[in-house]
């Protein structure tokens, strides 16, 4: 008998009329609504291969007007992904993701709280279990890219958004169907990259010398690892997992590029791969 299929919660925010539900609609049932249909909260459920493994995703739609906003459980902040929308059309839908961010990155800050109690609580008995929850990951979707002649907010600033909060980021389409199953393909290869790190990193804390509960130096900044990185394609092709650095530029050179040249060594092209961008942006 088969294993049943890893279970992955994501839970799709951001304002009114960005087009979530077109986004949910177009990756679970390959349909695309142009009426727009104020969500309260709707819940969908698919399965899909990833890199060969097959992924259950329980999917949330929320509410997008202010009002509604209250209306958040806490089984939403539990979530194992959250996807930011913003429609690329309407200056204001970006900003409107900052309240979204504020309530994960307390619910990020309450998991390392959690999770450091369990592992004092547990003691020993926590070597082999999978304790507690890794940090939420995050994804920024700039929607409507098929919308070139009414774009306000460029691919570049969607990207700088997303780069200052640690995020993953695509621009998506559900009408031209443009990124929608790599956008979810991306949260679902960062969700397992991160439990694995989480796990991985609970089973050292149980062996180490120190009291149990006791962050390294090093705890919370391997807890974070997952965010910084945007490891989208299959580990067979790791040349280009950097996605979020790719336009990051020094100034100055660097004061060891003398040194390298001296040697011998050719110093690495900063300039960003075009094919890697238009997997990231609207194609045409």
């Amino acid at each position: 008998m088969a294993d049943a299929p890893d279970k992955i919660s994501i839970t799709i925010c951001g304002d009114g009329g960005c087009g979530k539900s077109s986004i949910t609609l177009r990756l679970v049932r390959s349909q695309w609504i142009h009426e727009y249909d104020p969500t309260i909260e709707d819940s969908y459920s698919v399965t899909r291969t990833i890199d060969g493994l097959p992924y259950f995703l329980s999917i949330t739609d929320t509410a997008g007007q202010e009002e509604y906003r209250g209306l958040w459980t806490a089984s939403n902040l539990k979530s194992d992904a959250f996807l930011l929308v913003y429609d690329i059309t309407n200056a204001s839908s970006l900003s409107a993701l900052d309240d979204f961010m504020e309530l994960i990155n307390i619910e990020a800050e309450q998991r390392v709280e959690d999770n450091q109690r369990l592992l004092k609580e547990l003691g020993g008995d926590a070597q082999g279990l999978d304790v507690g929850m890794p940090p939420p990951i995050k994804i920024v979707a700039g929607n409507k890219c098929d919308l070139k002649e009414g774009r306000v907010i460029g691919a570049r600033e969607g990207l700088e958004y997303a780069r200052k909060h640690g995020c993953g980021f695509m621009e998506t389409s559900a009408r031209e169907m443009v990124n929608i199953e790599e956008t979810f393909a991306l949260l679902v290869r960062r969700v397992v990259e991160a439990r694995r790190l989480h796990y991985q990193r609970g089973e050292s804390a149980t062996n180490a010398p120190q009291p149990l509960g006791v962050p390294t130096e090093k705890h919370p900044d391997a807890a974070a690892a997952p965010e910084k990185t945007n490891s989208y394609q299959p580990k067979a092709k790791p040349p280009h997992h950097s996605i979020l650095g790719m336009f990051k530029k020094s100034d100055k050179p660097s004061d060891q590029e003398p040194a390298r040249k001296s040697s011998g060594q050719e110093k690495p092209s900063d300039t960003p791969r075009p094919s890697i961008w238009r997997r990231l942006c609207c194609r045409g």
